[in-house]
């Protein structure tokens, strides 16, 4: 029987913790493990792990994310590998069902699921994640990521399944590169690239927006430090994108990460340039090159009708042409929750 490691990663989540725990506890798979990883928290979840003892717990110093994932795959045994947010919960049969796909088919790399939003007290909003205008795409991904890896419909942390054998090529994660947050980046960009992806339409647990997420979007506002976080996620991500490419020898790989380019990088860091460019992360970049870049990317992208190019184009250049000082009305209404319900009309048509 195909085994299951749930590794849990957790600071300072002692509130929702024993909803993430008994959640992976309550599994109906038989050969299910937890690991519950503890990264430095100062509330009381060390108390709340205690409580449980069919778990194992890692108790560490706070190191980050980065650091919680190499702990807890250390620390697993089990042929595939769901890493849980402490503060999501999984639905009690996900272990069984990404087993079952992972067992009958050797190529699986990664399995992908949907997961439905909670608020803080655990109440669904009617919200999932992804939009359903978003394709799910399975199979053989490598084309994709090799060139528009951060356009592609990808989940939380909470909506994957990885083959164990698959994360022993990549670990451990990096940690100077991925520290306080974002080692799914890295985990969820590069196992494709070392074997198939399935994305089920099945919801297979839930994600809670509290206020506290570390990576949720504020929707109708601009966030330029979230937006320059995703920026450098997206290089050092094309990098180890470039490393592992070259390191398997696939074919049509990239030579260098600058290669790589995708619409909604590119739109980012337009934004992040005209908006604050004394902070922008990206040494080198001008607005017009990066318009030429964004351009070339919405042609490129080959997986959508050419309606959805041409939207995709017109969007890039908006935003690097529109006066600077209607730029941030501009996105804070597409960014509208409105907007959003009329976008998501429009992509739903155009997007297969």
């Amino acid at each position: 029987m195909t085994s299951v490691s749930i590794i849990i990663t957790n600071h300072n989540y002692g509130r929702f913790l024993p909803h993430a725990i008994e959640s992976a506890l309550a599994q109906t798979h038989d050969a299910c493990e937890v690991v519950v990883v503890d990264d430095g928290s100062t509330d009381d979840s060390r108390d709340v792990i205690a409580r449980y003892g069919d778990v194992t717990a890692v108790l560490q110093d706070n190191r980050g994310q980065a650091a919680a994932f190499n702990a807890g795959f250390a620390r697993a045994s089990g042929d595939v590998v769901i890493f849980l947010d402490a503060d999501d919960v999984l639905e009690p049969d996900i272990a069984a069902v990404v087993a079952g796909v992972v067992e009958s088919d050797a190529a699986v790399a990664k399995v992908m699921y949907r997961l439905r939003v909670i608020d803080a007290d655990g109440a669904a909003t009617g919200e999932l994640k992804p939009p359903a205008h978003l394709p799910l795409r399975s199979g053989d991904l490598r084309p994709y990521v090799l060139r528009f890896p951060f356009d592609m419909t990808w989940m939380a942390t909470s909506g994957n399944a990885f083959r164990t054998a698959v994360l022993g090529r990549i670990f451990p994660i990096p940690e100077s590169d991925y520290g306080g947050v974002g080692a799914d980046w890295y985990v969820s960009h590069l196992t494709p690239l070392l074997g198939d992806v399935v994305f089920l339409d099945d919801v297979g647990g839930s994600y809670r927006v509290h206020g506290a997420n570390s990576y949720e979007r504020r929707t109708g506002s601009v966030d330029l430090d979230q937006l320059r976080q995703t920026i450098i996620y997206c290089r050092r991500t094309a990098r180890h994108i470039v490393e592992v490419a070259k390191r398997t020898g696939l074919e049509g790989r990239p030579q260098a990460e600058d290669e790589i380019l995708c619409v909604s990088e590119l739109w980012q860091r337009i934004v992040s340039l005209r908006l604050d460019p004394g902070r922008h992360p990206v040494p080198g970049d001008r607005r017009w090159k990066l318009l030429v870049l964004g351009l070339r990317a919405a042609a490129g992208r080959c997986d959508v009708t050419l309606p959805m190019r041409v939207l995709l184009g017109g969007w890039v250049l908006a935003t690097a042409v529109v006066p600077r000082r209607g730029l941030r009305p501009l996105i804070g209404g597409i960014t509208s929750a409105r907007a959003t319900t009329r976008i998501d009309r429009v992509l739903g048509r155009l997007h297969r």
